[in-house]
């Protein structure tokens, strides 16, 4: 089913013109033909990276200014890359030593780290906003902020964008999404986004933003990886969900509620702070 339930609109507008090609994918069909940069502005610079971390690739477009020069947009490049590596490496459930499984396991409390604090009251806030059916702590073996850390992580590279003097790019992780401003043609992104419960070779709903973040539960390939926490049985009654809204690991937190409540998660969907359900594929 594709649903458009809940909260504003945004800047996040659907469209039917399919003549020009998307600047991102986000689903299926990821190796489909994209925008070409060509066509860049002379007064714009463009840099395209990828980061593999122990748990995510991250995928980067950043549509800077000419006068923030290559040096500068190189730098701030950089400084997004150690933000994400760091990240992984802090924070990452899978990792013995990280803060998350010192924290899980009663070692240190969150209040001594204030980023871990973060995360940890997001988690709470989430689960408040979802009648419970985002709940990191009714994971197997015990806290685990996994269904909205990658948000977290994008969301907070994405700052260091901004403080860089890079106020327009794109921050992708699978078919998580983060852009802001514009793309290197000049115009909103383009966003190809595939229902993952349709027809692949059928035509993916296309999006414009300037501004926000789509998240999405259940693309990745895995199953079993998101538990009723009302029951702590692995769900598997939706293909995919999928939210917009202005911050990614917002949007992320509530695809997975969405995910593990399956057709129950509308009893509070929809929300009154500009998050909409753009999927829930069955």
């Amino acid at each position: 089913m594709i649903g458009d339930r809940g909260g504003r609109g945004g800047s996040t507008t659907s469209t039917l013109d399919r003549t020009e090609p998307p600047d991102l994918r986000l689903g299926a069909n990821l190796g489909a033909p994209l925008r070409p940069v060509a066509g860049t502005p002379a007064d714009r610079i463009v840099a395209r990276h990828t980061v593999q971390t122990s748990t995510a690739e991250f995928r980067l477009v950043l549509n800077a200014p000419a006068a923030l020069g290559r040096r500068g947009l190189s730098e701030a490049l950089a400084d997004a890359v150690a933000e994400l590596r760091a990240i992984d490496v802090t924070y990452s459930p899978l990792r013995a030593d990280s803060l998350v499984a010192r924290l899980r396991r009663g070692e240190i409390s969150a209040e001594a780290y204030p980023p871990l604090a973060d995360i940890v009251a997001r988690c709470a806030a989430m689960r408040a906003a979802t009648d419970g059916w985002f709940d990191a702590w009714a994971v197997p073996g015990g806290f685990d902020p996994g269904g909205l850390l990658i948000g977290w992580a994008v969301d907070r590279t994405a700052a260091r964008l901004r403080a860089a003097g890079v106020s327009d790019y794109a921050v992708q992780s699978g078919a998580d999404l983060l852009v802001r401003g514009h793309a290197p043609h000049g115009g909103p992104w383009r966003i190809a986004v595939h229902d993952p419960a349709r027809d692949r070779r059928r035509a993916p709903l296309m999006l414009e933003m300037t501004a926000g973040a789509v998240g999405t539960s259940g693309v990745g390939g895995r199953r079993n990886h998101v538990f009723d926490p009302h029951t702590g049985v692995a769900v598997n009654h939706l293909a995919a969900a999928t939210v917009v809204g202005p911050e990614l690991s917002v949007a992320d937190g509530y695809a997975t509620a969405l995910f593990a409540a399956g057709p129950a998660g509308y009893d509070w969907f929809p929300t009154a702070d500009g998050y909409r359900a753009l999927f829930a594929a069955e």
